[in-house]
């Protein structure tokens, strides 16, 4: 079943299904960023609708709704000749969380509302008097003590007549439960608004955590609203982009004075890797230059021995450290955003981290991480991004010298190369890339996913031999690639992880074996569609007949399942096999980016404005 979800940039989120149900522990109305964008608290799981006409009533969600798009998501009723539109939004920057309801009548009617909250972090479950709901009725609405997290829940309803209740209910949350993961919680009945009409209207219903909650929330609507047509008009993107780019936006989080970006929705907090891959998706095509900028220099400060985070956990957002490509990711990201901006003082200001991550790197650092004798990257297991653990055990080590590890390296030496001259910096860098560049073409004699361990799974990986800037193999190899890629992993939503001829294919994400099992063995990823994209262009000499081609054949089918109701929001995966079911986030931060950034770049052929300047600069 479909979701939609809208956020505050902060990290805070509403999201329900497209019908309007909590079929999750991590669906709600008002799931507030305590610690932003971390420490995620439930305050608001959803509100019971019910519609009294004469001595008729009748429960909103017993009727199907109808669910769009537009700016905003909305769901529209029809009940007995009553129409109804509930639309949802939040105040930017605020923990503050808004269902706008119009209802269009000829006869009198009497709407009820009944909140039912909870406190507790998301990824809990709350049973019956672990958390307590003190109320208050104030003007316009009722204010509730909570407690276990010293916060207080307002609730707003103009007009209305407020009755105060109090009891528990169970609720079952079945995608919880197909995720075995937990499912059984308690919600709280806080008591019923009532709002009796003689005639059509509108009015908003509010749930807010902050202390002084703004009072006019048919402004905060008005100012999101402006705020969404702001981020369309700076990106000047295609029209067909727009969704992507709203989408795109709910992953931009303020951290600390900087930002950074959720790597997805509902439960990742901001992971170093994920915010670098999807960076150009997120903020650089959409000319959110400051932001960029905010995310770099904010991991540069983060950076320890080398090594750029992984994730900052949810509960204490603290860092960790345990991968070997996000640094790398990091440089080529430093490269990219140069290529848009031009900005070479953020440069200088980043150059000494950009010094430690090649200097580590080489002479090694934390898990393993260090140049081997043939100048190769050599590392432990699970610090790719094909990382999933199960007990003491990695599904996918893919330890010693990952290919894509090696195309990032290579890679990253040419960058530090380019910005060595650029910046007027002594540099023996290219000549390191010379020799990783020699030996690894000296090994990859065959489509190693592993170089040194010799392993020919046939996983997409090996796509970053031709999509990024430096590629250390030639023409004929980088086709050869491209065309083993369409004709074994590609399908409408992205990239298998693992050939189906592989015994060890898993075609469906949830079965008779554990999910992370078919993780990264044959689930679909979509952000893998944004590097294959531009690898099959570069090898076809980006003409226009061949991207014309390409977003017909890798972009097009896409959208035409998600359909006109779309919100732009991409899952993180899918199921290997038709109908590619999809699981995991709703809303996936690379997942978005890379469609939306190969479609701008590689498609459009929208370039980075300085690219000819800087490629002519640096003499490459």
């Amino acid at each position: 079943m479909r979701e939609w979800i809208v956020t505050n940039g902060l990290g805070s989120y509403a999201s329900l299904t497209h019908s309007g149900d909590a079929t999750s522990k991590f669906h709600g109305l008002l799931v507030a960023s305590l610690e932003p964008p971390t420490k995620r608290w439930m305050f608001v799981s959803n509100v019971i609708d019910r519609i009294q006409i004469k001595d008729h009533v009748i429960p909103l969600k017993n009727h199907k709704g109808k669910f769009m798009f537009d700016f905003f998501p909305s769901v529209l009723y029809n009940v007995d000749g009553v129409h109804l539109k509930k639309t949802y939004f939040m105040e930017y920057g605020k923990n503050t969380s808004v269902v706008k309801y119009s209802i269009t009548t000829n006869k009198p009617v009497v709407l009820s509302h009944i909140p039912i909250v909870n406190s507790r972090h998301f990824y809990d479950m709350t049973s019956p008097g672990s958390a307590s709901f003190s109320q208050n009725v104030i003007e316009n609405g009722v204010s509730v003590n909570l407690e276990n997290c010293h916060k207080t829940l307002k609730i707003f309803l103009r007009n209305s007549c407020y009755l105060p209740d109090g009891f528990w209910e169970e609720f079952f949350y079945r995608k919880d439960k197909e995720r075995n993961d937990s499912w059984r919680d308690h919600n709280f009945h806080i008591g019923e608004f009532q709002v009796p009409l003689k005639q059509s209207a509108e009015y908003y219903l509010m749930f807010s955590v902050e202390d002084h909650p703004r009072d006019d929330p048919a402004y905060i609507y008005d100012q999101e609203m402006a705020r969404k047509q702001r981020l369309l008009s700076q990106a000047m993107l295609p029209h067909a982009c727009d969704k992507l780019v709203l989408a795109s936006d709910t992953f931009l989080v303020t951290k600390g004075a900087g930002k950074s970006i959720v790597a997805g929705y509902h439960w990742f907090s901001d992971w170093g890797r994920d915010t670098f891959i999807a960076l150009p998706g997120i903020a650089l095509v959409t000319k959110r230059f400051e932001d960029a900028r905010q995310i770099l220099e904010g991991y540069g400060r983060f950076c320890k021995n080398g090594l750029i985070p992984n994730v900052f956990t949810e509960r204490d957002s603290q860092p960790v450290y345990n991968t070997v490509d996000a640094s790398l990711w990091f440089v080529d990201r430093v490269y990219q955003y140069l290529k848009y901006t031009n900005d070479v003082p953020c440069v200088e200001r980043l150059w000494p981290t950009l010094q430690s991550i090649i200097e580590r790197y080489k002479d090694g650092t934390d898990f393993g991480i260090h140049m081997d004798k043939d100048y190769l990257i050599s590392h432990e297991p699970g610090l790719t991004w094909m990382d999933v653990k199960i007990g003491d055990s990695y599904i996918t080590p893919r330890s010693k010298k990952a290919v894509e590890i090696q195309a990032l390296w290579y890679n990253a030496l040419r960058i530090m190369s380019n910005l060595s001259s650029l910046l007027d910096k002594e540099s023996l860098y290219d000549e390191l890339a010379h020799k990783v560049k020699e030996s690894f073409r000296h090994q990859y004699v065959h489509p190693f996913d592993v170089i040194d361990t010799k392993d020919l799974s046939m996983r997409p990986n090996q796509v970053f031999l031709v999509s990024l800037d430096f590629s250390m193999i030639d023409k004929q190899m980088q086709k050869s690639i491209v065309e083993e890629l369409q004709k074994s992993l590609v399908t409408i939503f992205g990239l298998r992880t693992l050939s189906p001829q592989d015994s060890r294919y898993k075609g469906s994400y949830l079965g008779n074996h554990h999910r992370d099992y078919a993780y990264h063995n044959g689930t679909v990823w979509p952000w893998l569609l944004g590097p294959f994209i531009k690898a099959y262009v570069t090898v076809h000499d980006h003409t226009a007949e061949q991207r014309k081609h390409a977003f017909h054949s890798f972009i097009q089918p896409m959208l035409d399942v998600y359909g006109d109701a779309w919100d732009g929001s991409i899952y993180e995966i899918f199921d290997g096999e038709p109908p590619f079911a999809p699981h995991g986030c709703i809303s996936q931060a690379w997942s978005v980016a890379e469609i939306l950034r190969t479609w701008v770049e590689d498609i459009e052929n929208i370039r980075p404005r300085y690219e000819s300047l800087l490629l002519h600069e640096v003499g490459v």
